[in-house]
């Protein structure tokens, strides 16, 4: 990650492909500062909701209307049946029940409405190398094992947890993965370890090269 890069300010352009083409009244949930409204259409209505007092006024003067706190205390102020879409980038997994949300924001969305965001991969290979060979689970300030998550996924929970819930997946794949770039490439192939946790994934090295799922589901009928 670059140099004064500040996440908060991301249009986060890799989830914005899994956005419906057509859309008008925006939730995102988690917004930050309201970096990903670059991301969306042009004279969209967006919502936004965000624990943080000081992020949540800069979102506000990127012209998002901001609930300021927890989504499950602010539920209530956001309009039922209103919203095409609504945002989840890196949320799900800090929630104390996220099958409760998951269950709670279908008030929210119109009938043809989707719900769009990103959730990191706990089978991500960097996280097997930490497990498999260091023997460690030692959780940081940032990335798959940050200190605040409080869910875990892999791509084959993810069909299940949405599937149970009652959604439709549209769109569910990997995003952010170190081999899309040469140079990182380059340093990894040098890794022995790294190429054995390749190999120990038994062929399904589909999903462990991702820190991060996109995904894009409506409600089930």
């Amino acid at each position: 990650m670059a140099k004064g890069f500040d996440y908060a300010l991301s249009d986060r352009p890799e989830v914005a492909g899994f956005l419906p083409k057509q859309y008008a009244t925006v939730l995102e949930i988690g917004c930050s500062k309201g970096g990903f409204k670059s991301s969306l259409n042009p004279a969209v209505e967006v919502w936004g909701v965000e624990p943080d007092d000081l992020a949540a006024a800069e979102a506000g003067s990127r012209g998002y209307k901001v609930l300021t706190g927890l989504y499950e205390n602010v539920s209530d102020r956001c309009p039922d049946h209103y919203f095409d879409v609504v945002i989840c980038n890196d949320v799900i997994e800090h929630m104390v029940d996220h099958e409760k949300f998951l269950e709670d924001i279908k008030r929210k969305l119109k009938k043809n409405g989707h719900l769009v965001g990103s959730i990191p991969n706990v089978r991500h290979f960097g996280n097997l190398f930490r497990l498999l060979i260091k023997k460690d689970w030692r959780y940081e300030d940032r990335g798959v094992l940050d200190r605040t998550h409080l869910r875990f996924f892999t791509e084959k929970s993810l069909h299940r947890t949405f599937s149970a819930n009652g959604y439709v997946i549209n769109e569910l794949r990997g995003i952010n993965s170190d081999f899309d770039q040469p140079k990182r490439i380059r340093q990894l192939a040098r890794n022995a370890l790294v190429l054995m946790i390749i190999a120990l994934s038994f062929g399904y090295f589909g999903d462990i090269k991702y820190l991060q799922f996109g995904f894009r589901l409506q409600l089930s009928e």
